[in-house]
């Protein structure tokens, strides 16, 4: 069965949480990685159709979500709102205190801290000519269908109807196929970092 693509719904918010846990370690699974398994969607996930769910894109097939792509087309409106309207209730939600290594090598400390410490970056050139970013996430069964380039189809074109100049995104050097996937999309390198490359396409 092709799967189906269609406009976020609430409905699809748990789904969608369960994808990015399966894909969150370099798109392998991760969830052997996390005690508490909403935290890496709390982060990657949650936030976007909450800021903007007209950005937000469900594939589904007869078992469910097994991808999707978010993204905000204003990086600097969008961490503002971040400051203001998501982080503080998942600071309340998981204290700093939370924040220790229990020694058994999961990373829900390292959420914790992120919840804590992430503030907004100071002006950015890539902001500007690159003002969009996006995550894509899609679990094996959908993968190599040809999925993830629909999906980026329709978020491409979503971005191009309000006018967006451009978009980035950051990628793991641990995931040099996410990389490539990218490349044969049409975006370019811009940076490469010790953690791996941030990569753009311009939208004019």
């Amino acid at each position: 069965m092709i799967a189906d693509i269609r406009p976020y719904q609430a409905f699809d918010l748990p789904g969608m949480y369960r994808v990015c846990l399966r894909t969150g370690a370099s798109g392998q699974d991760a969830t052997a990685q996390y005690r508490d398994p909403d935290l890496l969607g709390h982060v990657y996930a949650g936030p976007y159709p909450a800021a903007d769910p007209g950005l937000s894109f469900v594939a589904a097939d007869e078992q469910g979500v097994l991808g999707y792509v978010v993204a905000t087309a204003d990086s600097h409106t969008f961490d503002a709102w971040l400051e203001t309207n998501w982080w503080p209730p998942l600071r309340h939600r998981y204290p700093l205190a939370l924040a220790v290594d229990p020694g058994d090598g999961t990373q829900d400390r390292q959420r914790v801290e992120q919840i804590h410490t992430v503030r907004p970056p100071a002006p950015d050139p890539l902001y500007d000519r690159y003002p969009a970013h996006l995550h894509i996430d899609i679990l094996p069964r959908g993968q190599g269908t040809g999925l993830g380039r629909r999906l980026m189809g329709v978020l491409v074109g979503a971005l191009r109807e309000r006018g967006v100049r451009g978009v980035h995104l950051s990628v793991g050097g641990a995931n040099p196929g996410a990389r490539a996937f990218y490349l044969r999309l049409g975006f370019t390198e811009l940076e490469r970092h010790d953690w791996g490359s941030v990569m753009v396409m311009d939208l004019d």
